[in-house]
Formats: C-alpha cells, structure tokens, sequence
C-alpha cells in the first residue's frame, strides 16, 4: 500500500463539534490512517492520521483545549473543553508530531482512507509495520 505515501500532500482542514478548535493538515488526499484497538481509541473511534508538527497548524482555539494524560502520561490527549471532542493530540509514539482524527477532518477533501489496524497489544510489531507513515 504505498499509494499514499506517493500521492502529493493538500492541505485538510478539520476541528472539534463546536468549531471553537481549528487545524491544517497536510497529507494525501486518500491518507493512511491507523485503527489502533487500545481502550480510548475503541470507545473514541478515533483514526490516527500520524504527522510531524511541521505538517500541523493549529489555526484557533489554543485556549478551548484541555489535556489528559493516563498510562505512560507520555501522550497528550487533547480535547475541546467545551464539547469534549479530541481532534487531535500529541502520540506516545510520536512526540514531536500529532495523531489527527481522521473522522474530524471537514467533508470534501478527504476521497477516501486507507484504513490499517494497530494492535496496542503488540505495540513495537504494530508500529514497525506502520513506521513508512511517518517517514517525512
């Protein structure tokens, strides 16, 4: 599956429910995203589109997040503290980049996601076997 990374980069726009919590991405426009089965990304849903920081702009709502923090404490779940959506957060796995959700990107520039599962239960296999989507 290396379609995506050859694809060229456009610019995504996305955010929170209330809208108070507005980013850039840039990525493909049919990137690969992550379905990891830990507990929060199961009941969150959330699909991780993993980029470094230079592919990430946070456009407003700085002062709207609140951070949370469990395990290792060394993700930084961060989410709207007025709706409670996590659009976005700082990965364990990356800390100098950020794991966008992929369902909160706005509708029309994503064609369609690559979706690959992540097993948190064997976490250094699973990310090994993703390590080509953080290749910058």
């Amino acid at each position: 599956m290396t379609e995506p990374a050859l694809s060229p980069n456009i610019t995504h726009r996305g955010g929170c429910h209330c809208r108070r919590v507005r980013f850039e991405v840039d990525a493909p426009a049919a990137p690969e995203v992550l379905e990891c089965n830990c507990s929060i990304c199961t009941m969150t849903g959330f699909l991780h589109l993993i980029v470094p920081a230079s592919r990430f702009r946070l456009l407003s709502g700085a002062d709207d997040l609140a951070e949370y923090t469990f395990n290792t404490g060394m993700a930084k779940h961060l989410f709207c503290r007025h709706c409670g959506i996590k659009s976005f957060y700082v990965p364990r796995s990356h800390p100098d980049g950020f794991s966008v959700n992929g369902r909160c990107l706005d509708a029309g520039s994503v064609s369609f996601f690559h979706i690959t599962p992540f097993d948190d239960n064997d976490r250094d296999a699973a990310t090994a076997a993703v390590a080509h989507l953080t290749d910058a």
